[in-house]
């Protein structure tokens, strides 16, 4: 058989990477026509966009890099908003895309290198001469940066074989791109003591941890921290589950957070933060922290200051927490235990304590209906959490309804939550990453959250969801608007029309589709979940919860 670029370039990229998700065009076929040959899984979807989003949850699941590739031209500017939320949430993955011939481009090429820098993405242009190398590289910079990478294939050379190809090449260099190269410092020894110093000092301390510090593995490590402290900790929406003991722990952070425990944290004098970007949903808009405070915060990126409404004390120790969190730990083990920790004078952790209770809506509306006859969405939420089998994946499409999944349905580790869209502020992502879950975690039931908003807008992998997933719920708020629209500018007195939505029927596309689907018009009918839980949990089942948009 003859050995082209393409064959070849799924070879090298078998060293990377297990799994590949694409959609087919001219740009790329015959890449994808060599991975079953070299052993790279393949999961085909039915968007450019879905490629890109696939790989990102995979990724984020698994910890393994992915593929994602599409077609040249308009296949790879359908995949930019994707990408621009993969490079923003930092997941390394390597899309391989096609590109315009090694001679020059054709009237409907454009330049897509310039395209990927504008999202902060570096692009290759792949050369058969170097192309073993040129893998490499891009698979060590994406793990390095945590950002993704492109390689691009000439169009021309795809099919060539590798000898001819390598002789008809023009000279072929890597792109240049404004993404970061990401080389932390050492935390110098005064670092480590003035953390440590501030925390055996403070009288309110506590514990805040992120992404960042489940990717870096202190877990652990950080809840020994909060012991010898006697400091409660919280995670982000993304870190949730990261300490593994529970009994002191606030639970989620910013605007998801319990009421009363986030209460609790603006009155810490000193938080040690690790591997959180502290944006304005974890700081709940500038007023997660009191006045005063000591916010240190430990971090790769030289990010700067969150924005607050109170003055704090922000100190920013650029380490990477793997190195630095173990130094802190090991002086912290020096030091004499606060006699009458904070977290033990502090009340309301036991269960149902004032520390623990969620408003699922019960108590307003007790048979789960608003006064507009639509359900209370925090009382499905809440329901369908009991509900769920035990063994779950939960991944979320962005918009208004990202906090019943966060506040309601429990997950034992970061990993086991994904938001792929919130980085870059996107919807319409949330059925395509189905594919990617279901790979990373085989054996799980994929649990989506998205809405009628972002559903729409990526219907074409509602299809690839359920083909992809041998177990999955699917649940849409179908509130029949741009919820969050609704609650911020039509709460301002803008005209609401062009924020409504036609009530859509996503039960019946998803029969159409061969899931079992039901309309969720009252609690009752969720007992549906439970009948399809207790008879195996196999194939989708799609929850179409018509809720109301006055919560």
């Amino acid at each position: 058989m003859t050995t082209t670029l393409s064959s070849s370039l799924a070879r090298a990229l078998r060293r990377h990477v297990d799994h590949a998700f694409g959609l087919m065009g001219n740009g790329n076929a015959h890449l994808i026509d060599g991975f079953g040959r070299v052993g790279i899984a393949y999961s085909a979807m039915r968007h450019e966009a879905g490629t890109v989003a696939a790989a990102d949850a995979y990724t984020r699941v698994s910890g393994r890099m992915a593929v994602a590739t599409t077609t040249y031209g308009a296949g790879f500017t359908n995949a930019l908003t994707a990408l621009a939320e993969a490079a923003m949430a930092r997941t390394p993955m390597l899309v391989v895309v096609g590109d315009a011939p090694s001679i020059g481009p054709r009237p409907w090429d454009v330049d897509q290198t310039l395209l990927a820098t504008a999202v902060g993405v570096g692009t290759t242009l792949l050369s058969p001469a170097e192309l073993d190398a040129q893998v490499d590289a891009a698979a060590e910079r994406a793990a390095r940066e945590r950002r993704p990478v492109v390689l691009a294939i000439p169009y021309d050379l795809a099919a060539a074989p590798i000898e001819r190809a390598a002789a008809q090449a023009v000279a072929t260099a890597t792109r240049p791109s404004i993404a970061p190269r990401i080389d932390p410092p050492a935390a110098a020894d005064d670092e480590i003591r003035f953390i440590v110093s501030e925390l055996t000092r403070a009288q309110r301390p506590a514990v805040l941890a992120g992404r960042g510090a489940w990717l870096a593995g202190v877990g652990d490590l950080l809840s020994e921290i909060a012991d010898r402290a006697g400091a409660p900790t919280a995670s982000t929406a993304l870190g949730r589950g990261v300490f593994g003991e529970q009994r002191f722990d606030l639970g989620l952070t910013g605007g998801f957070g319990q009421s009363a425990a986030m209460a609790t944290l603006e009155t810490a004098d000193v938080v040690l933060v690790v591997g959180a970007s502290l944006n304005q949903f974890t700081m709940r808009f500038g007023e997660l922290f009191g006045e005063g405070a000591t916010v240190i915060r430990i971090d790769l990126d030289a990010a700067p200051a969150p924005r607050t409404t109170r003055a704090i004390r922000h100190r920013l120790v650029r380490a990477d927490a793997a190195d630095l969190v173990p130094r802190v730990l090991e002086l912290m083990r020096t030091r004499a235990l606060p006699e009458t920790p904070w977290r033990n004078r502090l009340t309301g952790f036991e269960p149902g304590g004032t520390l623990r209770v969620l408003d699922d809506g019960f108590s307003e509306h007790p048979d789960g209906l608003c006064g507009d006859g639509l359900l209370d969405p925090r009382s499905v939420a809440a329901r369908i959490g009991e509900l769920l089998p035990a063994e779950h994946h939960i991944t979320t499409d962005g918009g208004h309804f990202l906090g019943w999944a966060n506040m309601f349905w429990p997950i034992s580790s970061p990993e086991r939550l994904v938001m792929v869209g919130t980085a870059y502020q996107t919807i319409g992502l949330g059925f395509s990453t189905v594919a990617g879950v279901a790979a990373a975690a085989p054996g799980t039931t994929v649990v989506l959250s998205t809405g009628d908003g972002g559903g729409l807008m990526g219907l074409a992998d509602l299809e690839t969801a359920i083909r992809t997933a041998p177990s999955a719920v699917i649940v849409v708020w179908n509130d029949s608007a741009y919820g969050a629209e609704v609650h911020l500018y039509g709460a301002m007195g803008l005209e609401q029309a062009p924020m409504l939505i036609p009530e859509a029927d996503f039960a019946a596309l998803a029969r159409s589709f061969g899931a079992t689907a039901v309309t969720v018009r009252s609690i009752e009918d969720l007992d549906a979940l439970r009948t399809w839980r207790d008879a195996g949990a196999a194939g989708t089942i799609l929850l179409d919860c018509r809720v109301s948009r006055s919560v």
